[in-house]
């Protein structure tokens, strides 16, 4: 059964983080046609468009991609769904709907949370190690608008170091204390 969680967890992960990701690069006006638009557009466009058609107008006209905002939700919701059935199902106990209500929400925010710092570090990963190993790479300046907001705090406390820019590792670590936090 630990076989089916972990699928179960790898999907939505993917799933919630694309429609994270496209949020983020909506809000950031980074044109799709390139990869990753393309690649979170078509994992999510099946959620994202009718619920841009749902939402109200005026929330269409603001720099946040509320769209893909609430599909992340939905989605992570699902997952909590999803969990709780299989969890039962496993589980001969009853449950209550509190019980039930509560499980779905905390998981629901459980994933939200891990796949938000997870994606920021591979995100941040990817930055790093195209700056070492390839910089003028196609992808590198999407990656550089994609991190750059994220970086730009950091670095303004954090010096460099021997010529050397250190901010996306001390990012990285502070996510993963976020990630252990978390549990």
């Amino acid at each position: 059964m630990r076989i089916v969680f972990f699928l179960l967890e790898t999907l939505f992960f993917f799933l919630v983080a694309a429609a994270l990701l496209r949020a983020w690069m909506n809000h950031l006006r980074i044109h799709m046609s390139a990869q990753p638009g393309r690649l979170v557009i078509a994992l999510t466009d099946w959620l994202v468009a009718p619920l841009r058609r749902l939402l109200p107008r005026s929330l269409s006209q603001s720099r946040i991609d509320w769209g893909s905002l609430v599909a992340a939700v939905l989605l992570s919701l699902g997952y909590g769904v999803l969990w709780l059935l299989l969890a039962t199902s496993v589980s001969s106990a009853p449950l209550s709907t509190e019980v039930g209500i509560t499980t779905v929400a905390s998981m629901a925010v459980r994933i939200l949370v891990r796949t938000l710092l997870q994606g920021l570090m591979v995100l941040l990963l990817g930055y790093a190690i195209l700056s070492w190993v390839q910089p003028h790479s196609p992808v590198m300046s999407t990656l550089e608008r994609l991190c750059a907001p994220i970086l730009r705090p950091v670095r303004r406390v954090v010096p460099l170091v021997g010529g050397v820019d250190l901010s996306v590792l001390v990012l990285i670590i502070l996510l993963q204390v976020g990630l252990m936090l978390l549990g």
